[in-house]
């Protein structure tokens, strides 16, 4: 398992990360909650959530996390631009996706993994846009969904993390991950959330 380098190790990295995508589940919003603490406003590298939810009725999303951070945070919009300092949520019962000219889009194609939104789809799509300039970081969840995304961010060259499975709530999605890759850091929240912030 790799540690955490020191603080510099990440502003070196060429090329730098320009986007981060963090997929969960079960147990998702405490682990959220310990990853965004204490981010920085202007940060360059913005955020993309998968958080799996119902499919219908309000989230609550926004409003929980907007108290926990100083990011801007909204639900994604379909054919909106991303902002660096933003913390986007997919919304409940479309899919997140990342564009070629690295805006977003929302889709309702079936669900992947019995999810909609799915890690899988905006992984894929972040890695097809940023390639080795995008970050994956996958995170307590109870099914396989995020472990073929992934995969696709390491192919492209990008930034791969999984959330230690001795810490994750469920360790099923972390456990996914690791069957099919070696990431490149498989951290516990804290050493994740220093991670951020190396990337700001």
């Amino acid at each position: 398992m790799k540690s955490v380098q020191p603080a510099t190790s990440l502003s070196r990295r060429a090329p730098p990360i320009e986007a981060v995508v963090v997929g969960t589940s079960a147990g998702g919003l405490a682990a959220l909650g310990v990853l965004v603490d204490g981010l920085a406003a202007d940060r360059r590298s913005p955020l993309l959530v998968v958080q799996h939810v119902p499919a219908h009725g309000p989230t609550q999303l926004v409003e929980i996390f907007q108290r926990k951070t100083a990011l801007r945070v909204k639900e994604a919009e379909d054919k909106e631009s991303i902002v660096a300092g933003t913390l986007y949520f997919a919304v409940p019962g479309y899919h997140l996706l990342v564009e070629q000219d690295c805006s977003l889009s929302l889709s309702q194609d079936d669900a992947v993994h019995f999810s909609r939104p799915s890690i899988d789809v905006l992984f894929e799509s972040a890695a097809d846009a940023w390639g080795p300039r995008v970050a994956g970081i996958l995170l307590t969840g109870a099914n396989e969904d995020g472990a073929a995304g992934l995969q696709a961010i390491q192919r492209a060259g990008g930034l791969t993390v999984v959330q230690d499975p001795q810490e994750a709530e469920v360790a099923s999605m972390p456990l996914a991950a690791l069957q099919r890759i070696t990431p490149d850091y498989i951290l516990p929240l804290r050493d994740i959330h220093r991670l951020l912030r190396e990337m700001e």
